[in-house]
């Protein structure tokens, strides 16, 4: 008799903490703000749908370059440094000359 409620007791004493924690689903019959569905595609391409919290189509994960073979890391450090800038200097050639036209302006 003592026994069985040893047991019962080890049962409940069970401590719950963030370290215990698991990833499962939402035991909820409606998800508090989120929005569905959301695909997560993986770097290899596969895709799967969550519940996220801002509304989003597509979430791409990054892919990781040191996977990739050297030319194809190369192509895509460089596509991630930034453009630089092209400045377009005008020449302004002037040939005014206010001489030309001060005739035009005396009163006769």
């Amino acid at each position: 008799m003592l026994l069985p409620r040893i047991f019962n007791c080890l049962n409940q004493c069970r401590s719950i903490s963030s370290t215990t924690a698991g990833i499962t689903k939402i035991h909820r019959s409606v998800y508090a703000r989120t929005y569905n569905p959301t695909v997560v595609v993986l770097p290899d391409g596969s895709t799967f749908n969550i519940p996220y919290h801002e509304p989003r189509k597509i979430i791409r994960l990054p892919l990781d370059l040191n996977t990739l073979p050297e030319e194809e890391r190369k192509v895509r450090m460089d596509r991630r440094k930034p453009m630089k800038k092209i400045r377009v200097y005008e020449e302004v050639d002037d040939s005014f000359s206010s001489q030309k036209y001060i005739k035009m302006l005396k009163k006769k």
